[in-house]
């Protein structure tokens, strides 16, 4: 049942508009809603699942905090309403969660930090470092210092480069409406589609236009953020955000629209290592290396013996033996400067020769995938 794709997810990501969480009329938190998602949330966890949230409302709480005017904000407004508004947004996920014993961890994002190289690598650990911890990490877009020019503009793109950001499960876009429908669905003949299994031309010709005074949103948006998602093995859930205990609705089978990955996160992840980098330089390894990484272990400085190329941190690279044999391909987790310091060397003396704590392996097995033969 679709349903179960929620329940058996290790890594949920769950995207919340603002239209959800605040009240239209005040422009103040729902709270009776909140804390029912909050009670979901923790429910999630309780069975061992990990959740991440994407949170908008920030620019709507700080409009009212701030006395602002309905209707369209300038940028300088609605950058001032985010910087009001993101403090009581993420103290009422601090005080909600804190009552179920999770602790809250806010992150602001920028396009930036998903499209360069570095900075997605350094926003990628943060995430994954809190989840280890056992931090439900809330993000938002960095809406007080994004301009027009580089903002995503809606929270359904940023959620689902999250998700293939961490390597999610599942995406939850809870919204206005509890799924996608064949045309508007105030018209007579639309229908509703409990399962989309590729988002072709015609599945993207049925998407609309935003549809509410806070949301950035709309189901165009949602489309994009599906095609996001499933390419990396993520599964993706659009769903009604309109009841209490949203998430517990889809569970018991609430009508939504499910947008199915023909694969898994590390699946997917392994196959664009793979087949979609280009290679920026090589690793020459001993037989030793050569044996572990065979046996699927990762890495380590100790095992390199040799490297070509000009390359970062995060560059794929390929990995060769002392013959010129390809056995594998990963990213790497130094420059190649940093990499002629340490390859060699036992993990144990990296700070000692770089002057900073850096990565244990060269090449993590998560990031490496053994070329076939």
């Amino acid at each position: 049942m679709n349903e179960e794709r929620l329940t058996k997810a290790k890594r949920v990501v769950v995207k919340i508009g603002s239209a959800l969480l605040t009240d239209k009329a005040t422009g103040a938190l729902n709270q009776s809603w909140f804390a029912s998602m909050i009670e979901d949330v923790a429910r999630l966890r309780a069975r061992g699942q990990e959740v991440v949230i994407v949170s908008s409302g920030a620019i709507a709480l700080g409009r009212g905090a701030l006395g602002l005017p309905k209707g369209t904000l300038k940028l300088e407004e609605s950058q001032a309403a985010a910087a009001a508004g993101q403090i009581h947004l993420a103290h009422a996920f601090q005080e909600a969660l804190k009552k179920h014993g999770a602790t809250c961890a806010q992150v602001l994002l920028t396009l930036d930090d998903t499209e360069q190289r570095r900075r997605y690598l350094n926003a990628r650990s943060t995430l994954t470092t809190l989840i280890k911890l056992g931090a439900v990490p809330v993000i938002n877009e960095n809406d007080t210092i994004a301009t027009t020019e580089i903002r995503y503009g809606d929270n359904d793109r940023l959620a689902a480069r999250v998700a293939t950001m961490i390597s999610a499960d599942c995406l939850v876009l809870l919204s206005d409406i509890d799924g996608l429908y064949t045309a508007p669905p105030h018209m007579p003949g639309a229908e509703h589609l409990p399962v989309v299994n590729a988002v072709t031309p015609e599945i993207e010709a049925m998407a609309g236009d935003a549809g509410s005074e806070f949301s950035k949103g709309g189901m165009k948006t949602k489309i994009e953020a599906a095609k996001i998602a499933v390419s990396a093995g993520c599964q993706m859930v659009i769903a009604s955000g309109h009841v209490l205990a949203p998430l517990k609705a889809i569970e018991e089978g609430a009508r939504a629209t499910w947008f199915l990955a023909d694969q898994s996160p590390a699946s997917a992840r392994k196959r664009w290592i793979q087949g979609s980098l280009q290679p920026r330089g090589k690793l020459i390894i001993d037989p030793g290396a050569a044996k572990a990484l065979e046996g699927g272990r990762s890495l380590l400085p100790a095992g390199v013996s040799a490297l070509e190329g000009h390359f970062e941190r995060g560059d794929a690279v390929m990995v060769k033996t002392a013959e010129g044999r390809e056995i594998a391909r990963g990213l790497v987790a130094y420059s190649s400067e940093d990499a002629q310091l340490i390859i060699g060397h036992n993990s144990s003396e990296i700070e000692a020769r770089l002057g900073y704590r850096g990565r244990t392996a060269m090449i993590h097995r998560d990031d490496l995938v053994l070329t076939k033969r």
